[in-house]
Parts: C-alpha cells; sequence; structure tokens
C-alpha cells in the first residue's frame, strides 16, 4: 500500500506550491486530484486537459519529478439531484473525469452514488433510512429502480469503455452509505463499481470497519483514510443521528479528526490488516476534515501515524514458505 494525500487540504496553494509542500512528506508517494463538485478542482484544469496532449504530458511530468503517482481523480456530487440543471452539471463534471482519468492512464475515479427526491416532482434528496411508514418503501424502490440503477448501468459502461473504475464514497446522505447498498448497486450493474472506503462514515453509523472490508474485498477500489471520534455520553443521549451543524462541535455526538485522534492505534492496524488480507494495495489518501486541528498539524500527524504502522506490517517472507 502507498500512503497517499487528497489535495483540497492544500485548496489555498498552487500546484506548484502543493507539490513543495508535499515534498516534505518523503512517505507520501501518492496523491488524489479534485476534478470537480465538493472537492473542487483547486490543481486540475480539466478543460485544458482534454483539450491539449501536450499539457497532459506536462501535467503528469510534474507529478512524476515530484516522485508522487496520481492514485484518483475525486469528483464528488449529485449527478441525480433532482433539479436538472445540478444533476446535468454533476454527470458532466463525472464524464468530463472519466474521460480525463483515461487521458492520465488514472485506474479510478472518485464520486457518490447521488440521492434523488423521493418521488417524480419532488425537488428535495430524499435520503431514506426507514422502511415504516409504508410510503418510504415505495419512495426507496423508486429511487432505485426509477433513478439509481438506470444512471449507474449507463456510467458504468461510459467508465468501462474509458477503462476506469468507479469508487463510490458510502456516506449518509446518499442512497448508498453503507455495506449493502454499495454490494446492491454493484450487483444490479457492474463490477466497475466499487466502494471508495472511508473509515470515518462507517464509524459513524456503528460499522466495524474490517468486518465492512471482509464483505466488500474486491469491490474496495480506493481508501481514504480519515478519522471519527465519537461522544459516548452524547450517544447515550441522543443517539448517532444527528443534524445539528458543524459549528456546533461540542453539542454532536461524533465528528471528523485527523489520522490516531478519533481511533486507536490498535483499531488503525486491524483496518490495515484487514485491507491486506482483502488484497488492497493502492493508496490511503489522507483526507483531512479535522475542525480541530491546523491542516499542516492534521498531516504530520497522519503521515507520522499511518507510516509507522505500514512500515511494520510489511509483508515479509512466511518461514514456512521456505520449507
Amino acid at each position: 500500500m502507498q500512503l497517499g494525500i487528497f489535495d483540497p487540504i492544500f485548496g489555498r496553494l498552487s500546484l506548484d506550491a502543493m507539490l513543495e509542500q508535499i515534498g516534505q512528506y518523503r512517505e507520501i508517494t501518492a496523491i488524489e486530484l479534485g476534478t470537480g463538485g465538493y472537492p473542487g478542482s483547486d490543481h486540475v484544469a480539466v478543460d485544458a486537459l482534454l483539450a491539449s496532449k501536450d499539457k497532459v504530458r506536462e501535467f503528469c511530468t510534474r507529478f512524476e519529478d515530484a516522485g508522487l503517482t496520481i492514485s484518483a481523480l475525486s469528483c464528488h456530487a449529485n449527478p441525480l439531484h433532482p433539479h436538472e440543471k445540478v444533476a446535468h452539471d454533476a454527470d458532466t463534471v463525472f464524464r468530463k473525469t472519466v474521460r480525463l482519468a483515461e487521458r492520465l492512464d488514472v485506474a479510478t475515479v472518485v464520486t457518490l452514488s447521488g440521492c434523488p427526491g423521493g418521488a417524480p416532482g419532488d425537488m428535495t434528496p430524499n435520503w431514506i433510512t426507514t422502511p415504516w411508514p409504508p410510503d418510504y418503501v415505495s419512495a426507496l424502490n423508486w429511487q432505485w429502480e426509477e433513478r439509481l440503477i438506470p444512471y449507474w448501468r449507463e456510467a458504468a459502461q461510459f467508465a468501462a469503455h474509458a477503462g476506469v473504475r468507479i469508487a463510490i464514497e458510502a456516506r449518509p446522505g446518499f442512497c448508498v452509505y453503507n455495506t449493502s447498498t454499495l454490494q446492491r448497486l454493484r450487483h444490479a450493474t457492474s463490477k466497475t463499481i466499487g466502494m471508495n472506503l472511508d473509515p470515518s462514515h462507517l464509524w459513524w453509523q456503528g460499522m466495524d470497519v474490517p468486518a465492512v472490508i471482509g464483505a466488500l474485498g474486491e469491490a474496495i477500489h480506493h481508501v481514504h483514510a480519515k478519522d471519527l471520534s465519537l461522544s459516548p455520553r452524547k450517544i447515550a443521549k441522543d443517539g448517532l443521528l444527528d443534524n445539528r451543524g458543524y459549528d456546533e462541535l461540542g453539542q454532536r455526538p461524533w465528528m471528523y479528526r485527523a489520522v490516531g485522534w478519533g481511533h486507536t492505534e490498535f483499531e488503525w492496524r486491524a483496518v490495515l490488516s484487514a485491507l491486506r488480507l482483502a488484497g488492497y494495495d493502492g493508496a490511503l489518501s489522507i483526507e483531512h476534515e479535522d475542525a480541530l486541528i491546523a491542516p499542516d498539524e492534521g498531516l504530520a500527524s497522519a503521515v507520522q501515524f499511518l507510516s509507522r504502522i505500514l512500515l511494520q506490517e510489511k509483508p515479509v517472507e512466511a518461514w514456512w514458505s521456505k520449507t
């Protein structure tokens, strides 16, 4: 596995300044680049790169010279949004990203499954999490059969034709948010679709991350390294579902943290070991969304924490293989 970084942490820096900053961390050898949608595209001029093979060669050379491989292109958005323009813009970004990944010889595009309204004419995305009252079952069936599966069946074909895998980040608020919903979409569409495994979104929902990894296996196409802290006292009072804003962190039952600030080294070792057992050999892409730690401090902490585990977890030839 490679230690990587997701570039929004350097959103205020130019491409050159970002590469100089990353160069301070010899352990980082991969980078995930945002191309639009929620992460933005601070370091990737998508249209210019699609229009010029010379610019593509120059772009790739800059990362090669910095000792970095591009692990994935990322375009988190909602292509199933009930507002036609929002959905169209998200779909356009996705398709441009797939085409650019093909140009750059990048195997994986990270995105979200999307979330439509609950019925024709509904103008607000509707994330359904309960089968009762019965109205929700009808709405959920409509979302999957009429919107989600048809869209991703065609989108997967588009990506497969370009030689690109789709890594859907399973996240609450969207139709694919856990193991079973990812598997359902994958089985209904194509193995081109897999998961961008972000442990923070799984711990948030009370999942055992190594168990998720064991269930998904080869369906894990990319991994984010992001942590989450839980407040047992607040969970005891209100549970894990919470719609208070991120400006009310002191009142929330959970919050995003830098790697190692939410779960122990033992727990992260279990995650990395499960990934090895599942055959994952891609990047651990550090994502910083910790409101309590400055980005440079969070990055340095995460690099030190993960590189130590990766070094100690490095596979060696077993003694029995020599007999």
